[in-house]
Formats: C-alpha cells, structure tokens, sequence
C-alpha cells in the first residue's frame, strides 16, 4: 500500500484511512510491548510525535481527527527504519493511476516557522545515511526524544537540547558560557530532570545528527599536509619544519602523532559526499536538485546557469553525465577573510565555498545551500600554495566524476549513482591568481593578452595601467580611428588569438610552500585546481 496515498490523499472518513490507521496503531502497540514502553508517541497533525499517550484509543481518535504530521511515512519514531519501510506491504488495494506523486504539495511544512516540525526528517535523513554501526546510536537518539525532561514534563529531553544548541549557535556563545547556563537551568529544573549539565555531554547526545569532519594537520610552511602516505610524519618531508607547537623541536616525539601538542597549522575539510547524501535524502531538497531540468522554463531566455552555453556544451561533450538531471554542478568561490571582526591585515583566512547550480536561481546562493568544504586556517593566507589544501576536496571531485557514489533519491525513491563536477569558479582578480597560478600582478597581468598586452608605467601615481582596449572592436569601428580621445595613435591591432594554457604548463614543475621561490613568469606554477582536475578528471 502507498502510505503518502491513504494518509495525506485520502478523507479521513474512508474505509482506506481507517484500516491505514488500525494498520499503524498495531506497529506503534506491537514497538510498545517489544521495548517495555508504557505510552506511545502520538504522530497526529497537532502533537508531532511530541506527546505520549497510554491509551492507544486516544491517538487513534487523534489521527482519525487531525490526520498524520506531514511526510511521517516511514513511522521511524514507532519501530520502522527505512528498510521495512521499502520491503512492508499490505492488503489494502488502492487505485494508483488517481494518485500523482507530484501533486502532493504540503504548504504547511513549507511554511512552517517551527524548528521542531523538521524532526521527524532529521531522523529519516539520518536513517539513509548511517551504517550500521550507528544505528544503535540512532536508536538511542529515538528513546531521548521519547524521555520528559523531568517527571510530568511536556518536553522531550531531546527536544529541549536541540533548541538550546540552535540558541548557542545563531548567538555566538562560547563553550563556556553554554556550560554555564545548562548548569543554571538545572538547578532550577526539578532535582529529578534529565538535562545535560555540559556542553560536552550536549554535542554527544546529539552526535547521531552531526556530519563528518576532518581535522588536517598541515606543514607551517604550506609545504604539505599530514595525510595518506604521510599521516604518520612528525616532520614536513619538504622543509624539514616540525608537525607541533614545540617550544623545542628537539624534544622527542610519541608514535602516536596525537599525544605531541597541537599542531603548527591545521586545515579543517568538511566531506562534501556525506553532505550530498544528506540533501538527496530529504525529499523536499531531492525535488529542488532537479529543478533545472523538470521546472525551469526554457524560452531562450538567460534566467539560469542552466540557460548558458557552457552548460549545453559539457552536456554534448560528455552525453552520459549530461542525462542524469540529478549530476551536480558546483561553483567554487575562495577568498580571504578576517573572523576577528576588524579590518586588520594581520590575519586571513581562506574558506573555500562550493554552490549548487542544479537549485532553483532563488537558492542557489542561500546560506543553507552554499557548502563549505574547506577553512584553511591563517594567519597567513596560502597564496600559491593554496593547491597544498585542496588536495582533499580534488580527491572528492574526482571521484564524483570518474566512478560516481551510491545515493538513495527520497523524490524518486530510488537508489543512484551520483556524480558531481566542478562547472566554474567565482572570485577576484587576486584569489583567480592563486588559484590558476597565473601571475596577476605587473606589466603582463592580463591572462587575455599575455605578452600583447598594453601596459604604461604611471611615474607621478607609481601604478601600471593597461590600455589598447580598442583592438577588441570589429574593423572599421570609428574609435579606432581616433587618437585626441586616446593615446593618440590609431589602433590597428586585433585581437589576441586563442591560445593553449595547458601547454605553458606541462613543463613546469614546482615544489610548493614559503622556502620555495616560484617560477616568474605568467605562469608559476601547474596549477592541481585547474590542470589536474580539467585534464585528469575531465580529459579536456
């Protein structure tokens, strides 16, 4: 039986959602005698599965009133997973040719201003995306939901932990701070409540819900990070610094490289796979991925990235991952900031942004959709060496684009090989130089014209100024013809003619880091953003 059918389609007066109804009631009572409960969290419209009921006849009155909370169709919080979900059946029989999936909208979900009407999908995101060594954490997170925060609460012990961690977070506050209000709350609280007395004890109740992230230790110099081959270095193989924080490099060091002291220099990588997972298995963000393909409309009209020619040419050019609408399309963007919230110049350090262009134009730049994969930590910033720290997201990159990763569609209900690619990239003048390792400063800082370009050295202001813009103009334009109004000569150049980046490059080969002098020239370095991804992982 389709439950999105008979519990949010059908009357709640019908034979179908009655017998849906005694269908749930008799899970929920058989979850109930399985794990010793007493009373049963009640799904209705109004309650949420935040309210518990020792009589099964007063939460099947609810339902039969209020009908379900919105997308409860896997009754996770009653004993299902998503498993039993997908292999569950019933005989109850139903017409699916007048039920169109599509056609469900629920507004109040959409709109909906409570945190806590979210729950319920923070648990099946959750389900999808776990092994099963941690569904046993999982479990555990279901039985805190159900706990009162004391005897004869009407909050859940969870649910009360959840909205003070979302007050530290929109807030500011300090670890500290966190610790001691949780320990003033409760001496308030009845002496037989339940609340966590410190942050600690906080995060790890809630740690079923967190996504991953990795902790990088990185040479001082830029020179390498700490990972695969050498994750068990104490010194940078390159420059000889140390790994620690020492006040002595000749101190000796454990084996174990996490009994040294803090490192010198750490690069935090927030997975992107994990992340992607998450967002495809919530069905509402499963739906606006494929907005680009199924909604947007195409009239010629420049409304989306989708709407460019760079988008239909990767399409013919690479056929198999232009059919899968589902394939992501990142932007990069990375740029220096200063989190200490002044303007001094004494400390940078570089996030590297990623935004999803297979969202509605709306989205795609929205906080919640925008993923940070890397924060490289300053004080200062990485410059050229900045390849050093993209390592991690390159190896993702690749393999989202080469083999691809399983990932189970909540939209389509459906299992899929999700690849991803990196479409463009977004930042000024400075941070393109880092990242392509093209020289953008001096008398050839134009990677357009190279050394064609026209640039004249300002005596009084000490700056170089770059003209002969009119070459670019068709033949026989007028300005090209008038020389009071520029530099007063005529222009009869044309423009640069394309050139081959990648053969500039091929021959270059430097060791990065800050007790290494790069190349000078227009290019550098061999940049491992651009030239290894586009000519390993795109074959271009």
């Amino acid at each position: 039986m389709n439950r999105d059918y008979w519990m949010y389609k059908a009357s709640h007066f019908s034979e179908l959602y009655i017998e849906g109804v005694r269908t749930f009631i008799r899970v929920a009572e058989a979850n109930r005698v399985n794990k010793g409960n007493e009373s049963i969290s009640c799904p209705c419209n109004l309650c949420k599965n935040f309210k518990t009921f020792n009589c099964i006849g007063e939460i099947e009155y609810h339902l039969l009133q209020n009908g379900f909370v919105p997308n409860y169709t896997c009754w996770s919080r009653h004993g299902e997973t998503l498993l039993d979900c997908a292999t569950s059946s019933s005989n109850i029989n139903i017409n699916n040719s007048t039920y169109n999936n599509d056609s469900y909208v629920d507004e109040d979900a959409h709109h909906s201003n409570d945190p806590n009407d979210n729950f319920n999908e923070m648990f099946d995101d959750m389900e999808t995306n776990m092994g099963d060594v941690e569904q046993e954490k999982l479990q555990r997170l279901f039985e805190e939901a159900e706990t009162p925060l004391y005897s004869g609460s009407k909050f859940m012990k969870l649910d009360v932990v959840c909205r003070l961690i979302n007050l530290k977070s929109k807030n500011g506050w300090t670890d500290k701070s966190f610790t001691s209000l949780l320990e003033v709350l409760h001496d308030i609280l009845p002496k037989d409540n339940v609340l966590p007395i410190s942050t600690y004890q906080a995060k790890k109740l809630m740690c079923p819900m967190r996504l991953e992230v990795e902790r990088i230790h990185a040479c001082p110099n830029n020179c390498m990070l700490y990972r695969k081959e050498f994750e068990k270095k104490h010194n940078c193989v390159f420059c000889g610094a140390s790994r620690y924080k020492r006040k002595k490099d000749s101190d000796e060091v454990d084996d174990d490289v996490t009994k040294n002291g803090p490192p010198a220099k750490m690069l935090w990588y927030l997975p992107i796979i994990p992340r992607l997972k998450r967002l495809f298995s919530n069905e509402k963000e499963a739906k606006l991925l494929c907005w680009h393909s199924e909604e947007r409309v195409t009239d010629g009209k420049l409304r989306h990235v989708a709407d460019s020619p760079q988008w239909r040419n990767i399409d013919k050019k690479y056929p198999e991952f232009g059919k899968e609408m589902r394939n992501i399309r990142f932007g990069l963007s990375s740029d220096g900031i200063n989190p200490f919230g002044n303007i001094s110049s004494c400390h940078s350090t570089w996030p590297v942004l990623l935004c999803i262009y297979n969202l509605p134009p709306w989205l795609c730049m929205k906080r919640k959709y925008i993923m940070m994969s890397l924060l490289i930590q300053g004080p200062r910033q990485p410059g050229n060496d900045i390849d050093v720290y993209l390592s991690p997201l390159i190896d993702d990159i690749k393999t989202l684009w080469s083999s691809g990763v399983d990932v189970y569609d909540a939209y389509k209900k459906q299992h899929f090989q999700l690849r991803a690619m990196i479409f463009c990239t977004i930042s000024d003048f400075p941070a393109y130089g880092n990242l392509s390792g093209y020289k953008t400063k001096g008398k050839k800082a134009c990677p357009v014209c190279e050394d064609q370009r026209s640039s004249i050295w300002l005596t009084n202001s000490k700056k170089t100024i770059y003209m002969g813009h009119r070459r670019f103009l068709p033949k026989g334009h007028r300005f090209r013809k008038q020389t009071i109004e520029f530099d007063g000569s005529i222009e009869i150049r044309t423009m640069r003619k394309r050139f081959d980046a990648f053969s500039r490059v091929a021959s270059i080969n430097v060791v990065l880091g800050k007790d290494f002098v790069l190349i000078k020239m227009p290019f550098g370095k061999k940049s491992q953003f651009f030239f290894i991804v586009l000519l390993e992982t795109f074959g271009c």
